[in-house]
Parts: C-alpha cells; structure tokens; sequence
C-alpha cells in the first residue's frame, strides 16, 4: 500500500470512530435529535460535530469540486459527490452526508488499490530495465550506464545481473532466466556464438558479450516503450464511455435538478403542499446514484489488465484499440519461415548413399565449411565432427550450381541438379519435399542429403486453437515454391496457401481477404521478417514474432510475441476476447443497476443509503470483476499442458 493509500485509510478509520462516537453521544445526551421539537442550538451543535468528521473524509473532494469549478470543469464525480453531501447536510441529514462520502472514499480507495496492484503487475514483470553495464576497455571493467555503451563494445555479465544490451555471446556458458520477457519459467542454455537480447537474466556463468545494437535499439528499451505507451491508444469501448459520460453527466445534474425544483412547483400551482425538503432530497439521492464512476474507471481498468495479463504471458500489445480487435479477428494469415517454421535449415535425410552415411555427410561438410550460406551451416552443423580442411584442395565454387574439390586426393563435387548434369553424372531425383543437395566422388553418384526449414512443433497446435476459438479461415502466404509450401500447410491443417509470392504479393492476397471478411470482422497477420512489414501495417492487426523477427516487423506489428511460439496467437486472441466480456459485463451491470435505482430514488423509494450502494457498490464490484483480466496467462499454460479443445480455447 502507497504512502497516499495508508493517509486514506487513516482518515476512513478516523471518520469510522468519529461517526460511531457522535452516533452515541447524540442517543446518549439528544435522545429526540432529529424531532421537530429539537432546539435551534442541539441542531447547529450537531452540525458543527458531524462536520468534523465530514471534513476529515471529505476535503481533498471539496477541494477537487472547488478546483474543477474554477477550470470551468464541473460535471466530474467529485462535483456530484460535493453537491450531494452538501444538500444533505442542509437537509439536516448529517449522518447520510456523511455517510455518502465515507463510502466514496472507500470505493476510491479500493479502487486505487485495484489499479495500483494492476500497475505493480506489470512494473514487476517489466523491471527489466538494467541499471548499469560492465564494459571492458583495455582489459578492464568500467560499471557505466548502459546508454553510454557504444555498437560493437565487450561487457561482461556476472551471475544475478541483467543482459544490459542485445549481442552475441563471444566466451561462457551460461542458463538465462527469459520469463519477464517470454513468460517462460524454464531456463534457457546459451553458450558462445548464441544471440542473447537484453532483459534476461544471467542464472549460472560468466558472460563476455559483444554488444550488436545501443542500449536505446535493444530489446528491453523496445518493450519498455510498448508498454508504457499501451495506454495512450484507446479501444472504441473507452472511446464510448467517455463520450458518454460527457453527455450523461450533465444530462442527469439537470434531470436531479428538474426533480428537485419542478414536482413541487406543480404542487404548488395546483394548491397542494409542496413538500420541498422531501423533493431536494430525491433530488440528491438521483444525484448520487447517477454518478458514473463505475463505467469510468472499470473500463480502462479492465484494458489495463488484460494488456498487463497478456505482457506477463510475452504477449505486448501496443494498446487497448488493438486488444479490442483481437477479440474480433476471424481470418488468420501468416508467413511461413519463421513463424510456422524454426527458420533454421537441418538435414532430416540422406538417401541413395553409396557409402557410410556420416562418411558422405563428412565429405560435404569439407567442402561447404568457407561457406556462409544456410544450407552450408545445416550441412557442417549436422556433421558435428572435428574438420581438418588441410585435406581440401583445389576448391571451385561454381555459382548457382555448387562446389567443386579435392578431399584426400579424391574428386568430390556437391551442389544442385545442375552441377550434376554440367559433370555428366546420372542422379537419383528426391521425392521428399525440401532443398536437395547431389554429392558426386571420382565421377560416380554417391547420395543425396535433403535439407528443409523444420516445422515447428507447436505449429500444427496452434492452428487446431485458432480454430477452436472460433477463426474463420487460416491461410499460409509464403514466397517458398508451390511443393514446399504445399506440404507444410497440410502438415498444419491451414485451410489454405500461397506460393511464390513477393511482398507486395502478400499485400496483394492480404487486400483480396480484407474485401471478402464481413463487417465487425478483424483480420490478422503473423509474420518476422523485413518482408513481412508491409503487410503488417496493411493487416487490421499485425502480429510479430519478436524473438527472431525483425525490427522492421516489430515496429509496423500491433501485437509481438516475445518467444516466437505461434500457439499464444490463440492466446492473445483469447485473453482479448475474454478482456471484452468482463467489458461488456460491467457496462451492462452498472447500467441496469443504476437505472433501477434512478427510477425508484425519483420515486421516493430509494434513500440515500440504496444511493450509496448504487454508486460505491458497483463501483467495486466492477473494479473486482475487471482485474480478472489478469488472470488469462494461466488459461493459456494449462491449455498447452492438458491438449487443445473448444473449452480450453
């Protein structure tokens, strides 16, 4: 509890005592307070000792009201509340007054608390900020403020410190510690050539890491920024209440003012007693129950929750516009390396082999360890083994065919159907879908070894959840040929694929669905790359893979997935759309209730008390059902742990 909080609770305790002492005193020693025949020295006596503990719960609304009507900003909660305890204290309603700004106080202090543990959620699972970074200069140490650290410099990371900035690992093995930034409570290993992106926390070993980006293009400032601009983006939910509230303040102060002033003046054109105390009274108790606390604050709390339940899962949405989206989208697009695929070449087979198969894999790791390219590293990778390139000689590399070499004296040759049929050598075609590279030795035909881009393995479940929570249509858009794209979209169960596309292709089928959605529907787009950007900006929401994407992707996404796990895009969607019924929720209770309680306060059937309940109840009650919304991450771990079904989803 803030230090704020803790002054307020004193003043409720102290109002509390205060109210139950006067209470006594006045049945003690003014037994008939209250009757027509008290004196005119008991009732301002009792006026002076309720307003003491008036004024003690209630200056800083006074002062606010006083404030507001200065700016010539007068219909808020704090003008109502003032009016209302004011008129009842002229009424001679001290304990009511009284009582109606002890229960607003209460409301408000649950209220801040409410937001303040929301806020604390989010503050605790973002404090990733690191303070300080160890750069090394001239072999030794210097502690300097991670803004001054510039591309390309050494530091070092101890264990128990913050990856202060984002780079590669050139010395140490270490466990990393990612939740605050994926939601992932299981450590990671990372090791000397891994990339490793500020935020995470060095569990085990030393780290010597060069830095590849300044601290203010590094991951952690990225998201700190994120999130704490969330907020400024408004959804059409907050957008409404607050127009609404601009028209329905004023329109119920002059509703209470009309039925306080016009009843009796018809009563007295007509020669009957007005009864204008009784009238003011109704008045005031509209006045109360009318306040629209409970829309005002719910509802951007409910957002606020459901962005910070959704961060603590490594979910960030840039905003409560788009988490209102998300809970609408029907069609699903999405890339495919990278995002349904690991975007990483493995070797996943070797076919027609003359001799050994690690013999074969040995010989084209020999000749591929210069290469750079990513179907040479997958090559070399899976070969595991110790190269002497000392047994290399005479090495061509023949350009969009392959490589040509000695190895021990031997002829080899490694590359594509091209390169086999510029030697002359029959080959055996592959049928497996994926990139195929002919190895030839002494002019002979030796095997093939077949490379692909492997499917995530969480993949074909994400997909089985979109379509459990209810998504139309999930369509693959890929510029990989027709053969591979084919088959990894019916390994995933997509609906349907798209080949052979350039950007501006995507953009192109992205548009064509867009036309085709009916209206109120979202349509999202899941992508990592530079080429994805475009048509992530184009999408109704862009949705990024942050982990490995790029940050071209991440600034023109709406929503980022820290740990490249495309099964929280059914998470996302779910925790949007369960941040919108407790939405909808509120706005539906808050409104039946405080109409039911107008129409029966200007009927005279509601006093004060049903006043206080109408404004501070469901002021609390909607502040408990909206940070509900913090609780979705753990919907989502349960739903991957039990299997994907409707219900989990």
């Amino acid at each position: 509890m803030t230090k704020k909080q803790k002054k307020v609770l004193i003043r409720i305790i102290l109002t509390i005592i205060l109210t139950i002492g006067l209470e006594v005193v006045s049945r003690v020693f003014f037994p008939g307070e209250g009757d027509a025949q008290t004196s005119t020295f008991t009732r301002w006596l009792m006026l002076g000792l309720y307003l003491i503990p008036y004024l003690v719960i209630g200056y800083d609304i006074l002062k606010k009201a006083g404030k507001g009507i200065l700016r010539r900003q007068i219909l808020d909660e704090n003008f109502l509340m003032a009016v209302a305890t004011i008129g009842a204290f002229a009424l001679g309603e001290y304990r009511e007054g009284v009582a109606v700004m002890l229960f607003y106080q209460i409301g408000e202090l649950f209220q801040s608390y409410a937001v303040g543990r929301s806020r604390r959620n989010i503050s605790d699972l973002m404090d990733i900020r690191p303070d300080y970074a160890n750069l090394v200069q001239d072999g030794e140490v210097t502690r300097v403020d991670p803004d001054e650290v510039p591309v390309g410099s050494l530091i070092t990371v101890y264990p128990g410190e913050k990856i202060p900035i984002d780079g590669v690992i050139e010395e140490g093995t270490t466990m990393l510690n990612t939740a605050a930034l994926t939601g992932e409570s299981v450590p990671r290993e990372a090791a000397a050539g891994d990339e490793v992106i500020s935020g995470c926390i060095n569990l085990t070993g030393i780290l010597q890491i060069r830095t590849s980006r300044a601290f203010g293009e590094s991951t952690v400032a990225k998201i700190l920024d994120l999130v704490e601009n969330a907020g400024s983006k408004k959804s059409r939910s907050e957008q409404f209440i607050t127009k609404f509230a601009r028209i329905y303040t004023p329109a119920v102060c002059i509703s209470a003012l009309a039925l306080a002033i016009l009843p009796p003046l018809f009563l007295l054109a007509t020669g009957r007693a007005p009864a204008f105390g009784d009238w003011i009274y109704r008045g005031l108790t509209f006045l109360v129950i009318s306040c629209p606390c409970a829309l005002v604050i719910s509802i951007p709390l409910t957002f606020f929750a459901g962005i910070g339940g959704a961060s603590k899962a490594g979910i960030l949405v840039k905003g409560s516009n788009y988490l209102e989206a998300l809970s609408r989208v029907k069609y699903v697009l999405f890339d495919k390396t990278g995002t349904v695929t690991k975007g990483v070449f493995e070797v996943i087979g070797i076919h027609h082999n003359e001799m050994e198969e690690r013999k074969l894999l040995e010989y084209a790791a020999l000749l591929e360890s210069r290469s750079t390219h990513p179907i040479a590293r997958s090559i070399v990778n899976a070969y595991e083994g110790k190269q002497d390139l000392s047994r290399v000689s005479d090495l061509a590399e023949i350009s969009g065919h392959g490589i040509r070499a000695k190895v021990d004296g031997r002829e080899v040759a490694i590359g594509n159907a091209k390169l086999m049929d510029s030697l002359d050598i029959s080959y055996i075609p592959c049928h497996h879908t994926g990139t195929v590279v002919h190895i030839a030795i002494d002019g002979s035909y030796a095997g093939h070894i077949l490379i692909a881009d492997i499917v995530k393995p969480e993949a074909e479940t994400a997909l089985k959840m979109l379509k459990s929570a209810g998504v139309s249509k999930t369509v693959m858009l890929t510029g990989d040929a027709k053969a591979v794209a084919e088959s990894v979209a019916k390994d995933l169960g997509a609906d349907d694929f798209y080949s052979d596309l350039l950007p501006a292709d995507k953009v192109s089928k992205v548009e064509d669905f867009l036309i085709r959605k009916a209206k109120g529907e979202t349509l999202a787009f899941v992508g990592d790359g530079i080429n994805d950007a475009p048509v992530l900006a184009r999408a109704d929401i862009g949705i990024a893979m942050g982990a490995l994407g790029s940050d071209a992707a991440i600034e023109a996404a709406d929503v980022v997935l820290m740990d490249d796990d495309p099964v929280k895009i059914a998470g996302a969607i779910a925790i949007a759309r369960k941040c919108m019924r407790i939405v909808y929720e509120n706005i539906a209770f808050a409104l039946l209730v405080k109409a039911a309680c107008l129409i029966l306060g200007a009927l005279g059937i509601a006093n004060m008390w049903l006043a206080i309940f109408a404004d501070v109840g469901v002021m609390v009650i909607a502040v408990l059902n909206a940070i509900r919304a913090l609780r979705a991450p753990g919907w989502m771990r349960q739903a991957q742990n039990r299997g994907v079904s409707a219900e989990n989803v």
